[in-house]
């Protein structure tokens, strides 16, 4: 009852606590997502010199983190400490992964009963702040938050961004950037699509040709004798997880299987039925590659890369595709299922794989589908993807046409594809409900949402940014916030007002945006 009654104050809040107000030496200042419940106050506290952030324990490296990302635009030490103005507390959390904040004139305290709660507290501190507190450089500001009170927990567990680094690849600086994009928004697991067709781009010790030959090239080129290695070693692995993980953000990898795997085939002959490798590809056509189903060498194969891939990631999930296996027949890509999530299991991991994987059911007991058809399920796809929660697993929804960030804006938009119905405004990207898009699936039964972003078009962090700002904003804001049961029109409304609302935060620190016309935006 607790948890209803507080979605309806948010509900019925949403107009008042949107709107910036004048209230003492601040201005209220909107949050995104939408935080559960929020009550301003009077007065505000301000940032000084003398401003100590408190946090001992677990909330110790959160503590820093806050300190950290305040100093470069305050100037100001905010050491760190047991007890400080700005206290970060391991206490209660209003619903798992929540936090409640409070803000007044003599201080601010952010409490949750784990330390990822107190993160995504911060993030919503960091956004009441005046928005040149996002940048990098010293800053002159009124370092003022208004008091308030804000009682916030996550809709889904999952929430989540994908990453192709196989069609274009991002090197470990560019990926850590975008982690930080995402931490912002609340997002806590990054899918790191890590092959395809045209390159291998993690490191399998057991297999160096994987990256010797599989990661020579990418899309449109830079294959061959190009000098900048391609591919992320074991270490640099190692790095982007804990670097995630230090912003409370789960890396899942992503080797994809049995199709989109050219990479490999022309790495290693053997895993081909004609024993003959293909040349390495640097197209962006989809469905003509597959290993080998029958092959002994193919389950040698996967056991190496699938345990050491297992091996290098602490967290939970491991994702084996199964998308577009177009050059395997049925029966070949049923058994070629049962056994490689045998495999995957028996890491000790929760084997995620697109919805195409629901047509086998003899998968293991919790497997996690990613369904990435139309928010109207093409034929097969909603019932491919119960098919996981009938096996006892659940789903993380990718629905292409709203969720997919690499389609087009608009059709002047130059990069980015059109595949998905595109192209995909904002709006579109904001206004469906996930408990609508497979019918028969429950809210209990979504995992989560998740944006991936494919490369195909797309070179550099900055453009990679363009096509994610700000409709991964959407995306952000479906997953963490409680459902609105508003028009149409008044949620778009309140939405697209939050959303100018982060964009001198967006422009401060350095992340590219695209301006969409269906966005309010301030400038």
């Amino acid at each position: 009852m607790r948890r209803a009654a507080v979605v309806l104050l948010a509900l019925l809040g949403a107009l008042t606590a949107c709107a910036p107000v004048e209230n003492g030496t601040a201005m209220t200042t909107t949050v995104i997502p939408a935080p559960v419940s929020r009550a301003d106050g009077e007065g505000a506290f301000t940032l000084g010199h003398d401003t100590v952030i408190g946090g001992e324990g677990e909330a110790a490296a959160v503590a820093e983190y806050l300190a950290q990302s305040l100093r470069p635009a305050t100037g100001y030490q905010l050491p760190v400490g047991a007890l400080g103005q700005i206290q970060l507390v391991i206490g209660a959390s209003p619903a798992p992964g929540g936090y409640t904040l409070d803000v007044e004139p003599g201080g601010i305290r952010i409490e949750a009963d784990a330390p990822a709660g107190l993160f995504a507290g911060v993030q919503t501190l960091r956004q009441l702040l005046p928005p040149a507190a996002f940048g990098r450089e010293p800053a002159q500001a009124d370092w003022s938050v208004a008091s308030t009170s804000i009682e916030d927990y996550p809709r889904f567990e999952y929430r989540g961004a994908m990453l192709d680094v196989a069609r274009h690849f991002f090197a470990v600086a560019d990926v850590k950037k975008y982690i930080d994009d995402i931490a912002m928004l609340k997002l806590n697991h990054l899918h790191l699509h890590l092959t395809d067709d045209q390159g291998w781009r993690l490191q399998i010790l057991s297999r160096p040709a994987l990256t010797e030959i599989g990661a020579s090239t990418q899309v449109d080129g830079n294959g061959g004798g190009h000098t900048a290695p391609l591919y992320y070693t074991q270490d640099e692995y190692r790095e982007l997880v804990e670097y995630a993980a230090s912003r409370f953000i789960t890396i899942v990898p992503e080797i994809d299987l049995p199709g989109h795997t050219n990479a490999a085939l022309s790495a290693y002959p053997e895993l081909n039925c004609d024993g003959i490798a293909p040349q390495p590809y640097e197209g962006i056509e989809v469905g003509f590659s597959s290993l080998c189903i029958g092959k002994a060498e193919t389950y040698a194969f996967l056991e190496d890369v699938i345990g050491e891939v297992a091996a290098l990631t602490p967290g939970p999930f491991l994702h084996l595709g199964g998308d577009e296996s177009l050059a395997t027949s049925d029966e070949d890509f049923l058994t070629f299922i049962a056994r490689v999530t045998a495999i995957g299991a028996a890491t000790g991991k929760t084997i995620i794989g697109w919805h195409e994987m629901g047509r086998s059911a003899e998968l293991p007991a919790g497997t996690i589908g990613q369904y990435w058809s139309f928010v109207r399920p093409q034929s097969g796809a909603a019932e491919h993807t119960l098919s996981f929660v009938e096996q006892g697993g659940r789903v993380i929804l990718s629905p292409a046409d709203v969720a997919y960030l690499d389609m087009k804006y608009d059709p002047t938009t130059d990069q980015g594809l059109v595949w998905a119905n595109g192209p995909t405004s904002v709006t579109e990207s904001y206004l469906w409900e996930p408990t609508e898009v497979i019918p028969g699936l429950s809210e209990q039964q979504i995992l989560g949402i998740e944006a991936p972003i494919w490369t195909e078009t797309l070179r550099t962090i900055g453009e990679l940014e363009y096509f994610a700002f700000p409709r991964i904003v959407s995306i952000a804001e479906l997953a963490w916030s409680p459902q609105n049961s508003g028009t149409a029109g008044a949620r778009f409304d309140d939405f697209g007002d939050r959303l100018a609302g982060l964009q001198p935060r967006l422009e401060a620190a350095g992340i590219t945006y695209y301006k969409a016309p269906d966005v309010p935006w301030r400038d």
